[in-house]
């Protein structure tokens, strides 16, 4: 036992592993920039196409309808077929039609071309965490899937920038095809990246048709794909429920424009990448449930500290903590996920869980929304503390610890 734990705890990642890596996060930040690059340009879409308000918030609903279907189709066929082979579909699916959303000329050849887009980002999450958890050796595990995490915050604050310094000159056609760019740098570097050693053998030996059916085998199986699945759902409402609330809030609540309302923002994304990475380099350390409790804890207290700020300065910092425990989760489900299933059914678990979780979190934003227009803003925030106070119930019954386990 002893000669095992210091041979894992000397590991070091292999330049496959780093490559990997790399491939994934591209990927991922390809997603990070898409979604929320959206929701800068609808205004200016819906003007060019004379789109209803119901007809723009449909092209952001079914960019998240196309991504669940995605990620629970393509999640599978990587358990089944490989995971390089099916990365590389699915940003290819992406990167064709997001490039002729640039070119809609209505809005139901633009709602065809993000449907499908969406597919192709449903993939990116589940498949980009089993291949960079496979690849990087047990004692880096969390640190790794934290990285990928932070490509999505990548693409988040690069879609903030272009929104404010590129948006002016080339509008909404122009920011669609600039979503071509990491597309075509993760497409390029995969194709030099081959399926994680061993994951060829384990898949050959398998039986299993239908990969999904391992996230319920059995009773314990069931309750721990339950407890993520809640787990996954929280994590995305309070993120969009806080990253599409936030604009609005700070303009009316406190007569932000537009650029100031952004700046402050990204100040608070900027304190969801440091988050991301601590959380990493913390679940490394002391184990995935007690780094979870601890920033299910800080969401908790931030959330409700956040709604009873009023300078200025105290809403740009107070934002950049809050986003440090809402979002630094995201940095540990890869690992988790990772641990807790089987080869055959890693991948189909982390895209299917975690997207239907996003299923979940789109309804983020409206119930935010609706709560603080009929009720009042600190009624929102209630809300959000406590769905996660039941995060953290989830988390204790339902989720086992398996820091450095071996992959199965």
């Amino acid at each position: 036992m002893s000669v095992a734990t210091s041979t894992v705890e000397a590991a070091e990642p292999s330049a496959y592993a780093r490559k990997a890596l790399i491939a994934s996060a591209v990927g991922y930040a390809m997603d990070g920039f898409d979604l929320l690059i959206l929701g800068f340009i609808l205004g200016d879409i819906g003007k060019e196409l004379k789109l209803t308000p119901a007809e723009g918030g449909s092209l952001v609903t079914m960019t998240l309808v196309g991504a669940v279907i995605g990620g629970i189709v393509f999640g599978m066929m990587s358990d089944r077929y490989g995971r390089i082979r099916v990365l590389t579909w699915t940003i290819l699916i992406f990167a064709v039609f997001t490039g002729l959303c640039a070119f809609a000329q209505g809005y139901w050849d633009l709602l065809a071309y993000r449907t499908a887009a969406g597919l192709g980002l449903g993939g990116e999450f589940g498949i980009g965490m089993a291949l960079v958890a496979e690849a990087w050796p047990a004692n880096q595990r969390a640190r790794a899937s934290s990285y990928v995490g932070l490509g999505w915050q990548a693409g988040v604050l690069l879609a903030g920038l272009c929104a404010v310094f590129l948006k002016p000159s080339i509008g909404w056609r122009g920011m669609f095809l600039l979503g071509l760019l990491p597309a075509l740098v993760s497409f390029f570097i995969r194709r030099s990246v081959g399926e994680p050693e061993g994951f060829i053998e384990k898949i050959r030996q398998s039986k299993i048709a239908l990969p999904i059916s391992l996230l319920v085998k059995d009773g314990p199986t069931a309750r721990i794909s339950l407890g993520m699945f809640i787990l996954c759902s929280v994590q995305n409402f309070g993120y969009y429920g806080i990253m599409i609330w936030m604009p609005n809030y700070l303009a009316n609540q406190f007569k932000f424009d537009f650029t100031k309302s952004v700046t402050w923002t990204l100040a608070t994304v900027l304190g969801m990448a440091f988050g991301i990475w601590l959380f990493g380099q913390l679940a490394d350390r002391f184990g995935r449930r007690p780094v979870f409790s601890t920033f299910m804890i800080g969401a908790i207290v931030m959330v409700v500290a956040y709604s009873r700020l009023t300078s200025e300065t105290g809403l740009l910092i107070g934002g950049a903590i809050m986003g440090i425990f809402v979002n630094g989760m995201l940095g540990g489900y890869g690992a988790l996920m990772s641990e807790l299933y089987p080869t055959p059914a890693r991948a189909t678990a982390q895209n299917v869980l975690f997207n239907l979780g996003r299923a979940v979190g789109g309804f983020g934003p409206v119930v935010m929304l609706w709560l603080a227009s009929t009720y009042n803003f600190s009624a929102a925030i209630a809300m959000l503390a406590i769905i996660y106070s039941i995060d953290l119930i989830a988390l204790w019954n339902c989720i086992p610890e398996k820091m450095g386990a071996e992959l199965e």
